[in-house]
Formats: C-alpha cells, sequence, structure tokens
C-alpha cells in the first residue's frame, strides 16, 4: 500500500493565506522606527519615572507632603517643567504606540481598526495637548480682581 504523497511548501517562501494578508500598503521602515522608538522611549522612560517618584516621595515629607504648594515649588524651576512635559510626552506617545500595536494585531476588519485607531490619536492629542497647557498655563498665584494676592495662594507667592 503507497501513502499518497504531500508537499509542504518551504519555510519563508512568501505563500501566505490570502485571509491573512492586509495588502500591499507600503509602510516603509514605520514599523521599525516604531520599534525602536518603543526601546528608546521605554529605557528613558524607566529614568524619568524612577527620578519623578524619587523626588516625589522620598525626599522631603513624603506622600503627605504632596500638595498644591509642592507642586507650584516644583514647578517653580524650569527643569521640573521639561521633567514632567517630557514624562507626559514619551508615556502617552510609549501607549499609544503599544496599543496601535495591538489594535493592528487584533482588529482583524479594516473598519474597526480604522475607527480604534481614530479614537487611540483622538485620545492621545487631546491628552497630550491639555497636559501640556496644564504644565505651561499653571499659575500658583492666585490673585483677586483688584490684582492682590488672594491670602490661600501658596506661600512661593509671598
Amino acid at each position: 500500500m503507497s501513502t499518497p504523497e504531500t508537499t509542504i511548501a518551504a519555510p519563508r517562501t512568501g505563500r501566505i493565506d490570502p485571509k491573512y494578508t492586509r495588502g500591499e500598503s507600503g509602510k516603509g521602515n514605520f514599523e521599525m522606527l516604531a520599534w525602536l522608538f518603543m526601546r528608546v522611549s521605554g529605557v528613558i522612560l524607566v529614568v524619568l519615572v524612577f527620578v519623578h517618584i524619587f523626588s516625589n516621595l522620598m525626599v522631603g515629607d513624603g506622600i503627605s507632603g504632596i500638595d498644591f504648594g509642592f507642586v507650584a515649588g516644583k514647578w517653580a524651576h524650569p527643569l521640573w517643567l521639561f521633567w514632567d512635559l517630557a514624562l507626559l510626552w514619551l508615556a502617552m506617545l510609549h501607549g499609544a504606540n503599544g496599543v496601535r500595536t495591538i489594535i493592528n494585531d487584533y482588529a482583524e476588519r479594516d473598519g474597526v481598526r480604522f475607527w480604534l485607531s481614530m479614537i487611540l490619536y483622538v485620545a492621545t492629542a487631546a491628552i497630550i495637548v491639555l497636559g501640556t497647557l496644564v504644565i505651561f498655563t499653571f499659575e500658583p498665584c492666585m490673585v483677586d480682581a483688584t490684582g492682590a494676592l488672594l491670602e490661600n495662594s501658596p506661600a512661593i507667592c509671598r
């Protein structure tokens, strides 16, 4: 009794079942750059987060010392403005890139993938814009209509 011959395609021949392909859209090096961004931003984020946590919780009064005055005093120095801005931007872009990858991997229909991506991009842009506005327009020294300093303003304003 002879067995029928079965032909198995050699690996990496490029023959992929059409249901697993999404067309021949030329993405160029975007995916490679996105992969590289994840690695570089991840390393930078580790440093940014640990210094942020150390400076906020380990130095001074710890968590009980974090209040409006603490933030006002910290953001009075340009280094901390830049530090928190870099933390915000990198964390949001790093997270959005990761979610974009998950959407591309698991959303099978083009329409679903498009709308999930649009929601992700709009939410990311909104958080980055609003967070940046908060950092740059933060004014701890509150004044009344006459320009006099309010009595509940933090000590750094006096």
